[in-house]
């Protein structure tokens, strides 16, 4: 799979998030992710687009601009990227990491990692 590949469904995936509305947003997602895909969210795991899409549109409506804020690191299938959400002034309101797992150029796992990972005490 190439990395280009994964980069566009990630991009119309966090495009989902800012789209001018409801139905725009499900037309990406469509464009991003299969209908069976495994969400791993912050209530556990769970299938099927209709989950993941309601997660988008809940979240798209509180949290403000979603934007990729890194690289997508590609070995093989599956996917890494972080993205984070931002205020209107551009500060920062979550940040987190993402793990995909790609099959025929679409998402088919999504797990989601928000906040920070705190260092290890010493």
């Amino acid at each position: 799979m190439h990395e280009e590949t994964a980069r566009s469904a990630i991009d119309r995936f966090i495009s989902a998030f800012n789209a001018s509305d409801d139905s725009r947003a499900t037309a990406l997602l469509s464009q991003a992710l299969t209908s069976d895909v495994v969400f791993w969210g912050p209530l556990g795991r769970s299938e099927g687009f209709e989950v993941v899409e309601r997660f988008v549109l809940d979240l798209r409506r509180r949290a403000g601009t979603m934007v990729r804020s890194s690289a997508v690191d590609m070995p093989d299938e599956w996917a890494r990227y972080q993205w984070v959400f931002t205020t209107p002034d551009g500060g920062t309101r979550l940040s987190g990491t993402d793990v995909v797992h790609l099959r025929r150029s679409l998402i088919d796992q999504l797990i989601v990692f928000a906040g920070e990972i705190e260092p290890v005490a010493s």
